[in-house]
C-alpha cells in the first residue's frame, strides 16, 4: 500500500477527496486497518483507521518515527515538451527518483505544445505519495528555451556531443529532450555546459531518469 498525505490534528489524521476515494474504493480499506501517512515535518505516521467513507477517512496515530526521504541535493529538471505519454512518464518516474521541481520547455523541436497543468500536478502528487516523499515537486508551465536557460541556476544541457556527466552541484538545473534533439541555436547557447550520458541514443524519458540519477549522485 502506498504512503498517504493527510491533515493532522493532534493524534488524529483526516484524508478527504480523491485520496479518500482511492483508499476506500481502489484499495478497499476498512476500519481497523493501519496505513502509513507522511508528515511534511519529516515524520512517518502509523495510523489506524477508525471512520472510513468515500468522502473522508479518519484515523488515529499509533506511532511515529523520523522519515527523511528527500535527496541530499536539489536538482531541477528542465524538460522539453514531449508527447503526452512520454512526458507523463518523465514526471512520474523522476518524481519518484527525487527531482526537486520541473520546468517545461517549448523547445524548437518539441512536438507537443499543449498544456495540462492539473494532470501534471496530479501525476507528481501520486508519484510522491508512492515513493513516500515529503513534498510534491512543482511543474512550471512551458516557456522558451532561451528564457529558461538564462534564468536557471547552474544550467546544464544533456546532449550526446557533451562531456561525460557526473554528479552536479546543489541547485543545478538539468535540461532534457526533445525527441528530435536540441536545435543548433539551443546547443550554441548552452556552449561548454553540455553534458553527455554516453554514445548511445536514448529516448527522452530514459535520458531524464538516468540524467537525474547521475545528477543526484554526490560529487567526490
Amino acid at each position: 500500500m502506498p504512503y498517504f498525505f493527510a491533515k493532522r490534528s493532534g493524534d488524529r489524521v483526516t484524508l478527504s477527496g480523491h485520496d479518500a476515494r482511492h483508499l476506500t474504493r481502489s484499495l478497499r480499506a476498512r476500519s481497523g486497518e493501519v496505513i502509513s501517512v507522511i508528515d511534511p515535518d519529516g515524520m512517518l505516521l502509523s495510523v489506524r483507521l477508525e471512520q472510513v467513507s468515500s468522502s473522508w477517512v479518519i484515523g488515529r496515530v499509533e506511532s511515529e518515527r523520523e522519515h527523511y526521504s528527500e535527496p541530499e541535493r536539489s536538482i531541477t529538471l528542465a524538460v522539453a515538451m514531449l508527447p503526452a505519454s512520454s512526458l507523463d512518464l518523465v514526471l512520474s518516474r523522476c518524481t519518484e527518483a527525487g527531482a526537486a521541481s520541473f520546468q517545461l520547455i517549448a523547445a524548437d523541436r518539441s512536438v507537443a505544445r499543449g498544456g495540462r497543468p492539473q494532470r501534471w500536478a496530479t501525476i507528481c502528487r501520486e508519484a510522491a505519495m508512492l515513493a513516500g516523499r515529503l513534498r510534491v515537486p512543482q511543474v512550471r508551465p512551458p516557456a522558451g528555451f532561451e528564457e529558461v536557460w538564462t534564468e536557471a541556476p547552474a544550467p546544464y544541457l544533456l546532449d550526446v556531443s557533451g562531456s561525460p556527466m557526473h554528479g552536479l552541484e546543489e541547485g543545478a538545473t538539468l535540461f532534457v529532450g526533445p525527441e528530435g534533439g536540441w536545435s543548433p541555436p539551443e546547443l550554441a547557447l548552452a556552449g561548454w555546459r553540455t553534458l553527455s550520458l554516453g554514445p548511445r541514443n536514448l529516448r527522452a524519458d530514459t535520458a531524464a531518469l538516468v540524467g537525474l540519477a547521475l545528477a543526484l549522485t554526490p560529487v567526490e
